[in-house]
């Protein structure tokens, strides 16, 4: 509450509050402070940071230039010259403004039917500007301008002085009286003084027992009993010049009187909303006007305001329990947070014990490894040295052998000791001189951490789903992921679209999905657990929209944002050895698999590498070789067309055969239409696959070689020949189509 008691300008209890048209509260010093008097002209005031300026360069200097007035016009003559600052200024005032209230007279604030006459009410617009004066009547209400920027405001006749509201910055004008014709806001004075009784002030400077405070220096603000005023704060020197003053003690008991007609206030006017006493109310003012008991009135607004304050406690008390909910909360996440951080540190633990053992496994086997090859050098050696022993002594005994003078004793072993080491120098060959260390002395082995260190990259937490206290947790539906524009691409009539998986989530597939191409509805195109993939096959000179999207046992996850792709307004491919057949074909690729040639008499179908469904598209064929009496086929298959037969031998393709003389058109090994005109090396054969119009067309030499070849072709054609031995082709592509002037 005590947040209510002070005031909005000097941040202290109130001290002779007085109640502003807008019902906010200001001290009267305060309001003398900031009131500014106003003349025909000059510049409105704005309030900056509690301070006034002139809202027009025009009156600023009129505004603050003169102190005149006795209500303290610009905050100056109330207290006279003070240089002392705001706060020094608002203690005078203060003081000030307490002596007059205690004093009777004109000087004084008088009762609430007097003052109530002086304060404007409330236009109905709103306005944000009123005016008060002397008078019983408001003189004239002013136009909207709400505070800062004020506007084009007309102030009423015979205004002196104006005021800003420093909370809700509506603008109060003032006759003569300045401030001093507001009334003295009774209640709040009443409740302040309770407040502060409450608080019972005792002096700040006893040691022990503090005892009542006699005085408060408004300078020091220090409460001090009559003993240690004497003491810490005597009247000389520069403490000479602080005001005490007695502390606010309990409210008075006062009764509430006509300033009018010195009656009590016993009657209440409902129209004027105004307390007033019994000869008011027989006087002309307050003919015709409901008037009401006071006490009855001041009944019924306190059961009004009890039965709002009991709602407003109801809101209050909810509140209270939401917020000690919260810091049960806080708790509960402080406890949480701990017993998680022991989890993770416990399973990184584990973690790391589980590297060590791991560690001390690969080492072992390190070591048994290297035994294991020692082991083998020894045994290698040891025969080594056990072969290099024998044949030594047989050297020696054959060298012993041939010092034997009686030549039939030498011949007895002769035969025998050259078998032998004939024998050996074999052996010795094979055994010693070709013999190669059984292991190698490099450890050929490699730590494979790469895997490890990825997964210790990509340690994190995962999201889990909210549950209640007791039940098993299990993972949440997984977040959205992240599209990678850097790592898509379109080429040809194939996308590649790639994605970074979502944060904290379990993650068990991923779901892509595709529009047709025109805007048209998604459709899913992928779902495994890769982040990235190529889509094939799709339409060219199309914007693809992508999206994608994640699921676990949970559920699915949101998708990703979309993710425009164009593909290739003209398409550049190549011969498919795979869709040709592949090696058992007998069709011979070459030049990037641009060229093409066979070397059987049989007719092989060789098919490009797309497919088309729409669009206009047009590619070239170069005759490289034509020696033989064949015909070449060129055109368009289905992609189950037969591969060993001429192109438009079945009903699966669209050709064009053609010799050196003349050409014909062929489906379903129906063939008609003979053009005249044919080919030699280094002849031009153009395709044009008009699937805007559904037709297919040719060109031999860059001229057309008929009208249009076939109509109403619908669904997946493939660029494809048919050719035997002796003819060798090479397929161009990415070229503009030709405009044809027939349809």
């Amino acid at each position: 509450m005590e947040d209510e008691l002070r005031c909005p300008t000097c941040k202290q209890l109130y001290a002779n509050p007085v109640l502003l048209p807008c019902f906010h509260a200001l001290c009267l010093g305060c309001a003398l402070d900031i009131q500014t008097p106003y003349s025909p002209g000059s510049g409105l005031p704005v309030t900056v940071n509690g301070s006034e300026r002139a809202s027009s360069s025009a009156g600023h200097n009129g505004m603050h230039g003169n102190g005149g007035g006795s209500a303290g016009g610009g905050g100056a003559t109330a207290s006279g010259s003070n240089p002392g600052g705001p706060g020094t200024r608002h203690s005078s005032h203060s003081s000030a403004a307490s002596t007059a209230s205690s004093n009777t007279g004109s000087e004084s604030v008088t009762s609430d039917q007097d003052q109530s006459d002086k304060v404007s009410i409330f236009s109905e617009a709103d306005s944000g500007v009123v005016c008060c004066s002397n008078t019983s009547r408001p003189v004239s209400y002013a136009g909207t301008g709400l505070m800062p920027g004020v506007g084009n405001v007309v102030a009423p006749p015979g205004a002196a002085y104006c005021l800003t509201c420093p909370l809700c910055r509506k603008l109060v004008f003032f006759d003569d009286g300045g401030v001093r014709n507001l009334p003295t806001y009774r209640a709040m004075e009443a409740i302040v003084d309770r407040f502060c009784a409450r608080e019972a002030l005792r002096c700040q400077m006893c040691e022990t027992d503090p005892k009542v405070a006699s005085l408060i220096c408004e300078q020091c603000e220090i409460r001090y009993c009559d003993a240690c005023r004497e003491l810490c704060h005597p009247a000389r020197g520069p403490l000479a010049k602080h005001t005490l003053v007695k502390p606010r003690g309990a409210a008075q008991q006062r009764e509430s009187v006509c300033g009018e007609h010195e009656e009590t206030l016993s009657q209440y006017c409902l129209s004027c909303k105004a307390p007033a006493c019994g000869l008011c109310i027989g006087e002309q003012r307050h003919q015709a006007h409901d008037v009401q008991s006071i006490n009855v009135t001041c009944k019924a607004q306190k059961t009004e305001l009890s039965h709002n304050l009991q709602q407003l406690s109801e809101k209050a008390r909810s509140t209270t329990e939401f917020i000690q909910r919260l810091k049960g909360m806080s708790d509960k996440v402080t406890e949480s947070c701990m017993e998680f951080e022991r989890l993770v540190h416990a399973q990184c633990e584990a973690l790391i014990q589980a590297i060590h053992d791991r560690r001390e496994y690969l080492l072992e086997a390190i070591r048994m490894d290297k035994d294991t090859k020692i082991r083998i050098l020894k045994d290698q050696q040891s025969n080594c040295t056990g072969k290099l022993q024998q044949t030594t002594g047989l050297i020696q005994f054959c060298i012993e052998a041939l010092k034997e003078t009686d030549s039939a004793a030498f011949l007895q072993v002769g035969s025998m000791l050259i078998n032998r080491v004939t024998n050996t120098d074999m052996t010795w060959h094979q055994e010693v001189t070709n013999a190669a260390p059984r292991v190698s002395p490099i450890v050929d082995l490699t730590l494979d951490d790469a895997a490890l260190a990825r997964a210790i990259d990509n340690l994190n937490f995962i999201q889990m789903k909210a549950v209640k206290d007791g039940d098993e947790r299990c993972p949440a539906a997984p977040m959205t992921p992240t599209i990678l524009p850097s790592d898509c691409s379109a080429e040809n009539n194939s996308v590649t679209v790639a994605w970074q998986p979502p944060n904290h989530s379990v993650v068990e597939g991923y779901v892509l999905e595709l529009d047709d191409g025109s805007g048209g509805e998604f459709r899913e195109v992928y779902c495994g657990k890769e982040t990235i993939c190529t889509v094939d096959g799709l339409h060219f000179n199309s914007m693809y929209n992508a999206r994608v999207k994640a699921f676990n046992s949970a559920g699915e996850g949101e998708y990703s944002e979309l993710i425009g792709l164009q593909t290739a307004e003209v398409a550049w491919f190549t011969f498919d050895p795979v869709l040709s057949g592949g090696a058992g074909s007998g069709l011979i690729f070459s030049k990037n698999n641009a060229t093409v040639s066979v070397e059987g008499w049989e007719h092989r179908v060789a098919l490009g590498s797309v497919g088309f469904s729409r669009g206009v598209h047009y590619w070239e064929f170069t005759i490289d070789n034509y020696t033989a009496d064949t015909d070449p086929a060129f055109g368009v298959a289905r992609i189950d067309v037969a591969r060993n037969k001429m192109l438009g031998k079945d009903e699966k393709s669209f050709a064009m055969y053609i010799d050196r003389q003349r050409s014909w058109f062929q489906h379903n090994s129906v063939h008609e239409r003979r053009v005249e005109g044919g080919i030699t090396t280094g002849s031009t054969v153009g395709v044009l696959l008009d699937l805007e119009r559904h037709t297919l067309s040719f060109l031999v030499n860059e001229m057309p070689q008929g009208s249009v070849a076939f109509r109403d072709l619908y669904g997946v054609f493939y660029p494809a020949v048919s050719i035997n031995r002796g003819v060798t082709l090479t397929m161009h592509t990415a070229m503009d189509a030709p405009k044809m002037d027939y349809f």
